[in-house]
């Protein structure tokens, strides 16, 4: 694979290979979450795995933000609601129905995954549509991986996702009231779900995903807004069509398909241009604002897959 460097990130802010190699060494004992003493032996040893090369020098958020601050509807409609109503969530033993328009429709467990495909560390950025963002050590693999695994037949234009439902585990899909339609749907074009920087995620900071960020795989593409990132997934199809993206059915005027980071398109109720970077050391939301960079900061790479569509315009 070749090396990736995000754009404005010069080659002396780079970490050096040396104490990357010595930081991964000492991930495994991290603790809280779902340590890897509890992880599948298959996914202990991906670990090992060589560095990706897709890193970043920036200040990674904390471990403790990034598993107590985001959005699981499936759990509750508050930010800390994902940790507090998670604990009786089950995530092994779990499976992933691939099918549509494939060659070799199959089934495959999450045991599977961790021993046929190999792992590793991607550091992104990843900006949410409510104008804050984070800095993720997630730990997954590429999604092409799975799709040449199933063999897409020339007719599959897009690939949809399917999160799973079960309100016995997931407070949020009880009730009367409910604030989404259940299963919750996503989707990307068949090209961005190939390209290098999509992955499933199996990890984040060297342990095995928590109930909270999306157990025990999700969705990661770090060019569009947070909500793309279905997580819990158990159903992956491959259609000709444009398959419905449940924010999108929801509110189409503020939640487009797309969902490209986009400074220069404000959300019908806040702006764009300007994010606040979640961190412990000034509260929750730490330091001054900053600026929005197009695509989250990937443009060289991906901008390129939509050539021809107008970016000042709502997607």
């Amino acid at each position: 694979m070749s090396s990736y460097r995000p754009p404005k990130i010069t080659s002396s802010e780079i970490t050096p290979q040396s104490l990357y190699l010595t930081r991964r060494s000492l991930l495994g004992a991290a603790a809280g979450g779902l340590a890897l003493a509890a992880a599948p032996k298959t996914f202990a040893a991906a670990l090992n795995a060589k560095p990706s090369g897709y890193v970043l020098t920036e200040k990674q958020t904390s471990k403790q933000d990034v598993t107590s601050y985001n959005n699981f509807y499936e759990f509750g409609t508050g930010k800390g609601d994902p940790i507090n109503n998670s604990g009786a969530f089950k995530a092994q033993p779990w499976t992933v129905e691939i099918g549509g328009l494939v060659g070799k429709p199959q089934t495959i467990d999450i045991e599977t995954i961790f021993k046929d495909f190999p792992m590793e560390e991607r550091v992104y950025r990843m900006r949410c549509v409510e104008a804050w963002s984070m800095v993720i050590p997630w730990v997954g693999f590429p999604l092409s991986a799975l799709l040449d695994r199933v063999e897409p037949l020339g007719s599959a234009k897009y690939v949809a996702f399917e999160t799973v439902v079960r309100p016995e585990e997931m407070p949020g899909q009880r009730g009367l009231f409910q604030p989404m339609n259940w299963p919750y749907v996503e989707g990307l074009r068949l090209d961005e779900a190939r390209h290098p920087l999509t992955i499933l995620a199996t990890g984040l900071y060297g342990e095995t995903l928590p109930n909270q960020n999306g157990a025990p795989l999700r969705l990661v593409v770090p060019w569009k807004y947070g909500f793309k990132g279905i997580k819990s997934i158990v159903k992956i199809t491959l259609t000709e069509k444009e398959p419905p993206a449940s924010w999108n059915v929801m509110q189409s005027n503020e939640y487009g398909f797309y969902a490209n980071v986009n400074p220069a398109v404000d959300h019908p109720r806040w702006s764009q241009a300007t994010e606040r970077q979640i961190g412990e050391a000034s509260g929750l939301f730490g330091g001054a604002r900053m600026n929005t960079l197009p695509f989250n900061g990937y443009a060289e790479e991906v901008a390129g897959l939509y050539s021809g569509m107008d970016l000042t315009k709502f997607y």
